[in-house]
């Protein structure tokens, strides 16, 4: 399945929103992205625009509709701002939705070839959980900006953004991308990336893991053997009230992208720039730091325990090294998509000693909402 389906790593992730300049100014003032290309009615484009966004390997697109018909425009109406396309970059996108369909994938996007000046760019798509997609895109014959239609922007350009020198906050790559599907749902899906895209389980939670008075769910995380791409899957799980799950699903009206996880070298100083910028995080009690200088041997992790707490940056470790992440509140009014922060030593876990305060501090702002 390696042979038939080489995937590369996440190509984009394409946002549908109900604004996408609006959307686009956003995620520059308070991440740190900078605007890198632009497609809509000014470069000949009818039914909607999209901005193009890059930081380190990132690149995230913003897509809004001009009508009530177009796609666009229905998905932000149904989901809010969500995620519509998780895409992965490979060598051949004829081939692997050729494979993917044979294994039992549904199409969403026949294969089809855009060209400019800038040389052929591939592309075709598959469905997944909810109204989400997988496409493929082979750009190996591609030096555009993005894609045939889209214009080159930056900051010398006469487009709506600046782009101060250093602006980034030293965010450089999608480190996993995290489903939420129904209750019975998680099993099937893991079965779907197992079967048409070749993915193994690289570590199962179960809900004695990740609980806690209230609330619990599962999760199962598919990956492709080397770790450029990794999705986790959650379902919730029977607890005396609602879980976070269950709260998402209700709020996102389907199955969908819970969170992205973005991956930096230095948490600390990216969390501090973010904060600058006014992003805000969820919080953990101080005696969160208390219980890990107990819990975890420290003679093991290269990093500063008062800076973290300062930041309220969580620490977890395993036998193969340690990691530090951090979560944001969520990114819109619907308590649906949010983002990590994340920072790897050698550790391929996902925090699992940390589940049991994150949890609760998800339930905390869940009770303030009146949804727990």
């Amino acid at each position: 399945m390696t042979d038939l389906m080489p995937l590369q790593g996440f190509d984009h992730v394409e946002f549908h929103v109900g604004n996408a300049k609006q959307a686009a100014h956003y995620y520059r003032t308070m991440y740190g992205f900078a605007p890198v290309g632009y497609a809509g009615p000014e470069t000949g484009r009818r039914d909607g625009a999209s901005w193009v966004l890059a930081q380190g390997d990132i690149r995230f697109v913003f897509t809004a509709g001009m009508g009530p018909e177009d796609e666009p425009v229905r998905h932000a109406a149904l989901h809010g701002d969500g995620v519509r396309d998780v895409a992965f970059a490979v060598p051949d996108a004829e081939e692997a939705f050729r494979v993917a369909l044979e294994r039992g994938a549904e199409p969403a996007r026949e294969p089809s070839v855009e060209e400019d000046d800038h040389g052929k760019i591939v592309t075709a798509a598959i469905r997944a959980y909810g109204d989400t997609i997988h496409s493929f895109v082979d750009r190996s014959n591609y030096s555009g900006v993005f894609a045939p239609g889209y214009r080159a922007v930056g900051p010398d350009e006469d487009h709506p953004f600046t782009v101060p020198a250093g602006s980034g906050t030293g965010l450089r790559a999608v480190d996993h991308v995290v489903a939420n599907v129904e209750l019975g749902k998680m099993d099937a899906w893991v079965d779907f990336y197992a079967d048409v895209m070749g993915f193994t389980q690289l570590v199962h939670y179960d809900d004695e893991a990740i609980s806690t008075e209230y609330s619990a769910l599962m999760s199962k995380v598919l990956w492709d053997g080397e770790g450029r791409i990794k999705l986790p899957i959650n379902e919730p799980a029977t607890g005396k009230r609602k879980s976070q799950i269950e709260e998402y699903l209700d709020y996102y009206r389907s199955p969908g992208v819970q969170h992205l996880a973005l991956a930096t070298d230095d948490i600390v100083a990216t969390v501090r720039a973010l904060r600058a910028n006014g992003l805000r995080f969820m919080r953990v009690p101080e005696t969160y730091y208390a219980d890990i200088r107990q819990r975890l041997d420290w003679s093991t992790i290269d990093s500063d325990l008062d800076a973290l707490a300062e930041q309220n940056i969580l620490v977890d470790a395993d036998d193969e090294g340690y990691l530090l992440q951090i979560f944001t509140e969520p990114a819109q009014d619907r308590p649906t998509v949010f983002f990590e922060v994340i920072e790897r030593h050698g550790s391929k876990g996902f925090g699992e000693g940390n589940f049991k305060a994150l949890f609760e501090a998800i339930e905390r702002e869940q009770d303030l909402r009146g949804n727990l």
